[in-house]
């Protein structure tokens, strides 16, 4: 248990509202959790999935329509050809990160993760017994993967390779051509890919999602892990998938009996709407995403001491907090007690993220506007 990390997201929303059950106004840019509620056809789907008693156990994997809509999604927005039985549905995308990792990598391998990236991935790569070997993601390089130093990293023990596209915590995305050189190096080296594709849906102007999967001979070595949370702003209903060869389902299916034995089956029936009914809803929040990133960098580009780069996908920004003197945390605590912006310090996402401070922008833009006007006084009077 000594190994086992946490996601500082939580901790900081609990000090947060702490400090608003004493009166306290404060600002949430610190939970990556759309604002928006989930559509209304997809909460009927729901409603109308348990009239019809869809309130049993399921198949491990998933109920055989889901599992065929989100093939034929990823099918789609690949361009790769998926089958159902390459699916696993699980409550969450955190589930596949962790089975993946128990299912493949022993102790004593190494794996490659982002950082500054989700926590969760060097959490549970150390709670194994693995090394997690960080790659460094550089303001420099729009904090996109260097293929270079990804390069230097990978040796003998390298097993997996985690990627995350677009990026958490700093909206970045992986370009085409870097797919392609990661890919060389994944096949030379005989790695497996876990490709954390859960913001594939929230790319902005003319930046588009590319999955590693479709490069030549990555799609036999690819899980890719996506879901409903983001996209569909469905945090609440714990719905996530890994799409992946088929030697591997059973030995994921085999984790999920043992741990959670299925995902709810009324939840399934909803996702099945989400991903087959229409996506106006989905296209109107990304909208409003682009409105409010523009905002933000704009606001916080402003500030004397940040120094914000634009992401082109997810809901977060990422700002160079250097200028201002103070380390991210100290910076981070300071916002929440003098300015009350609830935020995370950049090395919540790994040690490459000291000097950075994370933001999402799934708040409103009055309460965007707001904090950011805060932060300047507060720092100003500071």
């Amino acid at each position: 248990m000594s190994r086992l990390g946490t996601e500082t997201a939580f901790l900081v929303l609990a000090k947060a509202k702490a400090l608003e059950s004493q009166g306290k106004k404060i600002v949430h840019l610190e939970i990556g959790e759309p604002d928006f509620d989930t559509p209304m056809n997809i909460k009927l789907a729901a409603k109308k999935a348990i009239d019809d008693n869809y309130t049993h156990y399921g198949p491990a994997p998933g109920l055989p329509p889901l599992r065929e809509a989100i093939a034929k999604h990823i099918s789609q927005t690949r361009g790769i050809e998926v089958m159902p039985d390459n699916v696993v549905v699980t409550p969450g995308g955190k589930p596949i990160m962790f089975y993946l990792i128990m299912a493949t990598v022993d102790e004593g391998d190494e794996v490659i993760y982002p950082n500054p990236g989700f926590p969760i991935y060097e959490s549970v790569i150390e709670f194994v017994g693995a090394k997690a070997v960080p790659l460094a993601l550089k303001e420099e390089n729009e904090f996109r993967v260097d293929v270079n130093d990804l390069k230097k990293l990978i040796t003998k023990k390298t097993r997996l390779l985690i990627l995350n596209s677009p990026q958490n915590p700093t909206g970045g995305i992986l370009t085409q051509d870097d797919l392609k050189q990661i890919a060389k190096l994944a096949v030379e080296n005989n790695l497996i890919v876990l490709a954390d594709e859960i913001y594939s849906q929230i790319v902005y102007g003319d930046f588009k999602h590319y999955s590693i999967a479709a490069e030549p001979g990555m799609q036999e070595r690819t899980i890719i892990l996506d879901g409903f949370s983001k996209t569909f702003a469905m945090t609440g209903w714990r719905l996530g998938y890994g799409v992946m060869p088929t030697e591997l389902v059973p030995l994921i299916c085999q984790l999920e009996i043992n741990s959670v034995s299925c995902t709810a089956s009324f939840s399934q029936i909803a996702a099945v709407e989400a991903l087959n009914g229409p996506w106006n809803e989905v296209h109107k929040m990304v909208d409003e995403f682009k409105k409010r990133r523009d905002v933000i960098v704009d606001g916080l580009n402003s500030i004397p001491g940040f120094k914000c780069h634009r992401p082109h996908g997810a809901f977060y920004v990422f700002p160079n907090i250097k200028g201002t003197g103070m380390s991210s945390r100290d910076l981070a605590d300071f916002l929440l007690n003098e300015a009350g912006i609830a935020c995370l310090s950049g090395t919540a996402f790994g040690k490459f993220g000291e000097g950075y401070l994370r933001f999402s922008y799934a708040n409103s833009i009055p309460n965007i506007e707001w904090a950011l006007d805060s932060i300047r006084k507060a720092l100003k009077k500071r």
